[in-house]
């Protein structure tokens, strides 16, 4: 049976041939590579290797050689298809069946990689088009060396040009393909009519782990650059998903940081396109980000595969702001159902007003360097975002503490780990609470105060916020709430928009940084109503409504409005503003 070249590719790339051969042999990790003795002659010096990078082994002693698929073809004689479906239940994949759908599917998809290939091309072409040098000029003010710019291939996608239409048309690609990849929409106003996804911004490509482009980000341009007035446009626009594309699963950079994050350097974990590209220039070169949402557990697992087994412990690198202690936090409790042995995270915190870019443009390369050098394990993590906002100065509220990390160690699927965890809650618990001279060694000068969270006694930027004491609220401070309430629903909830946005946008807010912050949410999902709650935040902030939304998001929202978070059913959220509208705003406007 002939299978795909997109399948086959995929399957190799989604098990790493170490883990393969490491379970049939003993494996020394040797720089980039894995050495061992061979396993088809007899030999007493190892002289067989396994590259994860190139996806081969090779012995210099007897010159086997071959893939993932023909190691258990020779290893453990299976026949081919036995080889492929058990890579495959590995990989979490179907090996496709000989149906004329199956053969359609991976056709359009190795389809689609030369479109998008295409297009790259094209829209690198028009950033250094003479019409368009103002562009490049603005990349190049931003501290950008022309070899960056087109190492990472970026691009430009004029504001009114059908010129990658005609181009991808001429290729012989249909317009079918063009939607199907995600640069072409259909219009709502003109039937049979499309227009293109980016329009006036800065493309970044995303490339798969094979170097593949299978998507774009797109950023705005500022107005000075020929950028809209209007503020209220997404900053960041990112291809939707695709038979190619599955954002959730991939990293940007991954695919160019691979030699160095398997040469041992820290991998860093940041926020965005601009952010890896800034960092691989100022030497950081294990550099990757997710794709406008919050890290997945899939991504930290992606990583995990490409690390040297002994520093598989990825540095997330956070903004020093509250909105970055909440990602942190976020990603504190995605991590920990996947732990295993020697499989880690660690978290970094730059200092306020400051991103990685900023960072190394203000102080240097030396910065960025003691920003993950002061980066913080896991375990000091979880004793700060629980020890944050808790009085622990009774002893009620101490053992509530540790019930609390030892709920979260529970988490823990992983049975070592998870006693070890618990283990180290106990021991720190003792030497912080249960010994005479704990307070004057962990603190020495700061005995425990109502309201003041414990810390690992480390020096780090992460200084978790109190929340505000609560006040008797009146009439208005009601209404204010309510609002709070509904914006905090819409912001998780956008898919509801389409139904409850006309009513939001006849409410009277007398709070102009609230009133603000609605009217950019309804330019922003009345463009784009596909976005998950992550990227509807990261819109948001990246136009300067980060006050507001911390305001929104103050922990006490969940204490009277637990419906409000993500993960609810539509059913119950879309009842619960129901309810607040009738009671709130629908009354009032009829009195």
């Amino acid at each position: 049976m002939s299978l795909p070249k997109v399948f086959m590719d995929e399957l190799r790339t989604r098990v790493p041939l170490s883990d393969i051969i490491g379970k049939r042999m003993k494996l020394t990790r040797a720089g980039r590579e894995y050495k061992g003795c061979c396993p088809f002659h007899k030999e007493k010096t190892p002289s067989f290797t396994v590259n994860d990078i190139k996806g081969f082994y090779h012995c210099f002693g007897c010159g086997a050689h071959g893939d993932s698929i023909g190691f258990l073809m020779s290893h453990d004689n299976m026949t081919f298809m036995d080889a492929v479906e058990q890579l495959a239940s590995l990989a979490g994949m179907r090996v496709p069946k000989p149906t004329p759908e199956d053969e359609k599917k991976y056709k359009q998809q190795a389809s689609l990689y030369d479109l998008m290939e295409l297009a790259t091309k094209w829209y690198e072409q028009q950033l250094y088009d003479p019409k368009n040098k103002k562009i490049l000029k603005y990349l190049i003010e931003r501290g950008l060396s022309s070899e960056t710019i087109k190492s990472f291939r970026l691009g430009f996608a004029p504001s009114e040009e059908q010129g990658l239409k005609q181009t991808l048309l001429k290729a012989g690609f249909k317009i079918e393909d063009m939607i199907e990849a995600g640069l072409f929409k259909n219009s709502t106003k003109n039937q049979n009519d499309t227009y293109p996804f980016f329009r006036g911004r800065i493309i970044f490509p995303v490339q798969d782990f094979q170097g593949r482009v299978v998507a774009f980000g797109g950023r705005v341009l500022p107005e000075a650059y020929g950028g809209p007035a209007d503020k209220s446009a997404p900053k960041y626009i990112n291809s939707p998903e695709t038979s190619i594309f599955h954002k959730g699963r991939m990293l940007y950079g991954l695919s160019r940081a691979r030699k160095a994050i398997g040469d041992g350097e820290t991998v860093v974990v940041v926020e965005g396109y601009m952010d890896v590209i800034a960092l691989a220039q100022a030497g950081f070169k294990a550099a990757v980000a997710p794709l406008g949402t919050a890290l997945t557990e899939t991504q930290i697992q992606e990583l995990w595969k490409v690390m040297p087994e002994d520093k598989r412990a990825p540095v997330l690198c956070f903004d020093g702001d509250a909105a970055g202690q909440r990602a942190a936090a976020r990603a504190l409790e995605r991590v920990f159902p996947i732990l295993k042995p020697d499989h880690s995270i660690k978290f970094s915190f730059l200092p306020k007003e400051h991103d990685p870019d900023s960072l190394i443009k203000d102080e240097g390369v030396p910065a960025m360097e003691r920003v993950l050098k002061n980066a913080i394990g896991l375990f000091d993590m979880l004793w700060q975002e629980e020890a944050k906002d808790r009085d622990l100065s009774q002893p009620e509220t101490k053992a509530g503490f540790r019930a609390a990390l030892e709920k979260r160690a529970r988490q823990i699927a992983d049975m070592a780990v998870q006693q070890f965890f618990i283990h180290e809650i106990n021991q720190k618990i003792t030497d912080v609470f249960l010994t005479k001279t704990s307070s004057k060694k962990q603190f020495p000068g700061k005995p425990f105060q109502k309201g003041k969270p414990v810390t690992p006694g480390i020096h780090t930027p992460y200084r978790p916020q109190s929340v505000r004491a609560g006040q008797v609220r009146s009439d208005k401070s009601k209404q204010m709430e309510r609002t709070r309430i509904l914006l905090a629903l819409m912001i998780h909830y956008p898919e509801l928009y389409e139904e409850f946005g006309e009513s939001l946008g006849t409410i009277k807010i007398p709070d102009t940084e609230y009133d603000q912050l609605r009217q950019a949410l309804i330019h922003l999902l009345g463009e784009q109503n596909s976005l998950d709650y992550q990227a509807v935040k990261q819109h948001l902030s990246g136009l300067g409504h980060g006050k507001a939304l911390e305001a929104i998001f103050d922990s006490s929202l969940y204490l009277h409005a637990g419906f409000a978070k993500p993960g609810q059913s539509l059913d119950t959220v879309r009842q619960a503003w129901q309810d607040i509208w009738e009671i709130g705003f629908m009354n009032a406007r009829m009195s």
